[in-house]
């Protein structure tokens, strides 16, 4: 008998429909958050099972308020898997091209990814603070989205914040428009500068050397189903604009980057322990405030699947 993957034995083992009473649009509630971006979801248990018009729902929520926060969750990892999997794939980057978790021995990250500096073997993310950035930018085909799960909080830092880069971009003056309108980015893999220890720069001048593929893809991105156009471009990664001279091309950068994470942009999410959010990867960035070395932090991360960016 063929051994089943980690999604396939969580979906093949999931409750069934004919068990349980699935939620209905009455019982779950979609609450906007005040600012900047994001709603709280409330009246659903993500460990059962869930109807069409209920994830029907969901979508359409993300799509307008690109990220989701669901509360008081209490799951196990094939909860979380199954769960994850009425959104899309499981996001599953080239063996070539290294992701954060991705494991020497498959040249691929597992189902799950522990955001963690607590639990021994896959500490991959530490204490310290992370700037504002979208997953898997450097790869070909980015993940669409990411649902992180909370489990152990520290007691002091540890927030994560997410900008939006729609607004952002509908806030920016037309000659900027103008400019950016077509232009191609390519973000460079911060990994393989870990792995050689290298400094990882702001931006690549010609005279500097490339690190890995380079995958371009445009400054500003058109969301795969909504239509809705933001600023694809992180806070401090590693980045060159194509076909721009230098120092044109790392002004510009400069400038769109202070820009993007202005306050009015951004929601920062204080955790509780059950909390799951969802976001979309392809119009937000994400950030998170440094906690204290001693104190422990696990959450668990699914990444889903996505296309090339347009």
């Amino acid at each position: 008998m063929t051994v089943l993957t980690q999604l396939s034995a969580a979906i093949e083992s999931a409750p069934r429909w004919h068990e349980y009473k699935k939620h209905s649009l009455d019982t779950v509630q979609i609450t906007p958050i005040e600012g900047a971006l994001g709603a709280v979801v409330t009246g659903l248990d993500a460990s059962k099972p869930q109807s069409g018009e209920v994830i029907l729902k969901l979508k359409k929520a993300l799509h307008e308020h690109l990220i989701l926060v669901f509360k008081a969750q209490d799951l196990e990892d094939n909860d979380l898997l199954a769960f994850a999997s009425y959104f899309g794939g499981i996001f599953r980057p080239p063996t070539d091209v290294p992701v954060l978790a991705t494991r020497n021995d498959t040249n691929a990250p597992p189902d799950i990814v522990p955001v963690s500096n607590a639990v021994g073997e896959g500490d991959y993310t530490g204490h310290g603070e992370l700037t504002p950035h979208s997953d898997h930018h450097w790869t070909p085909q980015p993940s669409s989205g990411s649902l992180l799960y909370a489990i152990e909080l520290p007691k002091d830092g540890g927030a994560t914040s997410w900008y939006n880069t729609v607004q952002a971009y509908e806030d920016l003056d037309q000659e900027t428009k103008d400019e950016i309108e077509g232009l191609q980015l390519i973000t460079y893999n911060p990994f393989l500068r870990l792995k050689d220890k290298s400094p990882i720069p702001k931006y690549r001048f010609s005279d500097q050397p490339v690190v890995g593929a380079a995958f371009p893809h445009p400054l500003v991105r058109t969301h795969s189903e909504s239509g809705r156009r933001g600023i694809y471009l992180d806070a401090q990664t590693e980045v060159e604009v194509v076909g721009y001279d230098d120092k044109k091309g790392a002004a510009l950068i400069e400038r769109l980057r202070a820009h993007i994470v202005q306050p009015q942009y951004r929601y920062e999410h204080q955790w509780e322990i059950g909390d799951i959010v969802y976001w979309d990867n392809q119009l937000t960035l994400h950030s998170r405030t440094a906690f204290p070395a001693e104190q422990r932090r696990l959450l668990k991360r699914v990444s889903l699947a996505g296309a090339r960016p347009f």
